[in-house]
């Protein structure tokens, strides 16, 4: 469980890629690319508050303005947990994320204007509210 404040958030153990030696499946299978970029649960809450943390429990909200703006937009109480990615002349530039842990908000800012996180895929949705 990891605290940040005035609320607790417990991160699910994130289903890992494996490698394999050979890329055909078994008849009922199904599988996807290994993404290179964060794995990081997004949360936004009731109050307005987004958290976005890798799978490790690093806070990365602040790092991630972009990814913040649009988890705004997420309905209330609602946590996706996904891999951040960075498209670059047709490639994943898995090179423009790692520099943005370690800046202020004005150098994560500059960053993601330079090359956003333009791209979040959705693995799966971890906690919602009730229906």
């Amino acid at each position: 469980m990891v605290g940040i404040g005035f609320m607790d958030w417990t991160l699910p153990e994130p289903i890992l890629a494996a490698p394999v030696m050979s890329s055909s499946l078994p008849v009922n299978y199904a599988a996807e690319p290994k993404w290179e970029g964060y794995r990081a649960p997004v949360a936004h809450y009731a109050d307005g508050h987004v958290v976005i943390r890798s799978r490790r429990g690093t806070l990365m909200t602040t790092a991630l303005p972009e990814i913040t703006a649009a988890a705004s937009a997420l309905p209330a109480d609602v946590a996706l947990d996904g891999e951040l990615i960075v498209w670059e002349d047709g490639r994943l530039a898995f090179e423009r994320l790692q520099g943005r842990l370690n800046r202020t908000a004005a150098g994560a800012a500059a960053l993601a204007a330079q090359w956003p996180a333009h791209s979040w895929r959705s693995i799966s949705c971890v906690m919602a509210p009730p229906i």
